[in-house]
């Protein structure tokens, strides 16, 4: 599992013209899966993002984590996350198959719901458009692999 984390000071996804997410100050979560992630790993992950501290304190050091500044989330697809880059036609084979990262994904957007916090989403598999106002800049990548989960 792999998760591109950006805080933003806002952020909204559009589909079909519409606006289907939208927060304020948060993160913006990329999201994508591969063939060996399970629930176990999507839990720990979760977990692992709403801890983050990644927040100014009183003393502009990173020490506060979402719930710390009520923030809020707006997490999106992306199985181009697993793209395979070697060529100049990229290739897809080590993103999840449609059915299992769906339902990974929705299980991802609960756990995140279960920390007590508001997450937004867009639409699994939909052509998306993502706005945002990144804060710092600050991207953060976690790597469930790096992470050795």
């Amino acid at each position: 599992m792999k998760v591109v984390i950006q805080k933003v000071s806002s952020a909204s996804v559009t589909i079909d013209n519409k606006v289907n997410g939208k927060i304020n100050k948060g993160f913006v979560l990329l999201t994508g899966f591969t063939h060996n992630d399970t629930k176990e790993i999507v839990s720990k992950m979760a977990i692992k993002i709403s801890n983050l501290r990644i927040f100014e304190d009183e003393n502009d050091k990173l020490n506060l984590c979402l719930k710390d500044v009520g923030g809020e989330i707006l997490s999106i697809s992306q199985f181009t996350l697993y793209a395979k880059a070697d060529s100049r036609r990229p290739s897809f084979i080590n993103a999840m198959k449609y059915e299992d990262a769906s339902k990974l994904y929705d299980y991802f957007n609960e756990c995140l719901e279960e920390s007590n916090l508001k997450v937004e989403t867009g639409i699994f598999g939909s052509d998306m458009k993502v706005s945002l106002v990144n804060e710092g800049p600050v991207t953060i990548i976690l790597d469930s692999k790096e992470l050795n989960m």
